[in-house]
């Protein structure tokens, strides 16, 4: 591999074993995976999914819809419905079977008036996340939104969707599956009080750590988890992987060493990483430096990580012990503390033999 500059490598049969890790866990429990492809964002990755069997996908935006669109037929976009977007979505919904998110009466109405086609939509909880969606006690608005769509014949009302965000902040499986009982209950409650009059709606339910570690997903009829398909040090963190789970690092060539306080330079920096970082035992974490070999990067390096980035350095604690073992114009393999982030932003990877994998912008 010639590689000269910051480069997202994916070890292929890393993501095909987390990929089939989720797609068995759902048969287990006897629940549909729609799996969040806003992660990997590739038609290639896309269909490792389908070769084992996954018909339906979420995407983040309508974009992502439309260029899923091309090999795929069922598509949920998992953020609220962009009014402002009705062309792409009259467009889309010509083409697929399109499922949207709905939280208020006025983007329920404006859908009905303008849709030129059949759309499905669920309606958004909030179920412990806090960042959108109605809350589950707010019926007056449900029930509102569910009386405006009755007769309509183009906007057709599915289920509802809940996202489990809050697991993030967990720090251990036995913390994950607590916030997961809360969460699922939540969702499953507010099915359950509406199911008799829509007895054919689906609860819509995803997170990476919930779905990765727990087994109890009674009531719920689909998961859409994303991450899992790369994993990431923050799912290390959080408590639902392991580090040799991860399936991408950041190749980053070594441009400065500075022995004195033991760190090196790499050109890696916030664009080509994001800054997302975790905190650990005093310590802010930006990356995690891993061993790498002819069979690709296993185990972090003790105390080995990227401590600072600005827009194209990243600095690198070493330890004293193991600094005179690197020399300018070597390549360090850096575990991203966000996969999603960090895969939109290098927009490409490549696989440890050589090969190019393309994403969205770049087909």
């Amino acid at each position: 591999m010639n590689i000269t500059k910051p480069t997202l490598i994916l070890d292929e049969a890393k993501c095909k074993a987390n990929i089939a890790f989720m797609v068995e866990k759902a048969k287990t429990h006897n629940v549909v995976l729609r799996p969040h492809f806003k992660t990997h964002q590739s038609l290639e990755i896309g269909r490792w999914f389908k070769d084992v069997g996954v018909q339906k996908i979420t995407v983040s935006s309508l974009d992502m819809a439309d260029y899923f669109s091309k090999e795929w037929n069922d598509i949920t976009v998992a953020f609220p419905a962009n009014i402002l977007e009705i062309d792409t979505i009259n467009q889309l919904a010509s083409q697929v079977t399109l499922n949207v998110l709905v939280e208020s009466v006025a983007t329920a109405e404006f859908l009905i008036k303008h849709l030129t086609h059949s759309v499905n939509y669920l309606i958004k909880l909030n179920i412990g996340n806090g960042r959108t969606g109605l809350l589950p006690t707010n019926t007056e608005t449900i029930d509102a939104i569910l009386e405006t769509t009755k007769h309509s014949d183009k906007l057709n009302f599915i289920g509802f969707l809940g996202h489990a965000g809050q697991t993030y902040k967990c720090r251990s499986k036995t913390d994950i599956l607590k916030t997961h009982e809360q969460a699922k209950a939540t969702i499953v409650s507010v099915k359950n009080k509406y199911k008799t009059k829509y007895p054919e709606l689906i609860a819509s339910y995803g997170d990476t750590p919930s779905c990765s570690v727990a087994d109890n997903f009674e009531g719920i009829d689909e998961l859409r988890p994303g991450n899992f398909v790369f994993y990431d040090v923050m799912q290390v963190h959080i408590g639902d992987c392991t580090y040799n789970d991860i399936a991408v690092a950041m190749a980053c060539p070594i441009v400065s060493i500075h022995k004195d306080r033991n760190e090196l330079v790499i050109y890696g920096g916030g664009i080509h990483f994001s800054k997302d970082r975790i905190e650990d035992q005093g310590k802010t974490i930006f990356g995690i430096v891993a061993h790498y070999d002819v069979n690709g990067w296993n185990d972090p390096i003790p105390n080995m990580y990227v401590k600072a980035l600005s827009q194209e350095h990243g600095v690198v604690v070493v330890p004293q012990t193991l600094i005179d073992n690197y020399t300018i114009g070597d390549l360090i393999y850096v575990l991203p503390i966000h996969s999603c982030m960090t895969a939109d932003l290098m927009k490409r990877y490549k696989t440890p033999d050589g090969n190019d994998i393309t994403m969205m912008v770049n087909q």
